[in-house]
């Protein structure tokens, strides 16, 4: 995917969690399309254990971190260090406090707009979700993004195991990347 996104050049932030570290070739995509990483925060227990995951991704990457999402949006743990509850005010504190320039909600209605702080933090509470599992698909259609990205920034939101595992997300992935204009903030 990241070959696809550097081929259109299309810029992206790209979200790491702690056992989901970038291999080398991997960094190497990344940099030649100049992406961003982003942390993918998993334990949300505390400010020191988003620290600690953001230390450990800016150490493997070698550059800071500019944005986080959380790693699932409440109830189910999902891996050995996830603390399951969402808590998105507790995210936005921690990112304000760590000068980063954007926060990625996991709510699932892409018309909700984006707020920004006094300190520059960009936070979208929703995105626009791919795979349709998480998207009411006959509302948000990958035509209501195209239109609605003509006027109003959108997160497009993939997780790409799921996406490659499908034919028709890869064609829709693709068709977006090459239509719409990418922004990093």
């Amino acid at each position: 995917m990241l070959n696809w996104l550097n081929q259109a050049k299309a810029r992206a932030y790209v979200f790491f969690r702690r056992c989901t570290l970038p291999s080398g070739p991997v960094l190497e995509l990344l940099e030649a399309g100049r992406h961003e990483i982003g942390l993918h925060l998993e334990n949300s227990r505390s400010f020191d254990t988003f620290r600690e995951e953001m230390r450990i991704i800016e150490d493997h990457c070698g550059k800071k971190v500019l944005a986080v999402s959380k790693h699932g949006s409440g109830g189910l743990k999902f891996g050995f260090h996830h603390y399951a509850p969402y808590e998105p005010e507790k995210y936005v504190e921690w990112a304000r406090r760590s000068s980063m320039r954007l926060f990625l909600g996991n709510l699932q209605d892409p018309t909700v707009e984006p707020t920004q702080s006094d300190n520059a933090l960009l936070v979208f509470p929703s995105a626009f979700w791919l795979e349709p599992h998480w998207r009411d698909t006959r509302t948000f259609t990958v035509s209501w993004l195209l239109e609605t990205a003509r006027y109003r920034d959108t997160v497009l939101l993939v997780h790409p195991e799921n996406v490659l595992a499908d034919g028709g997300l890869v064609d829709d992935f693709k068709r977006l990347i090459c239509t719409l204009e990418s922004r990093i903030v």
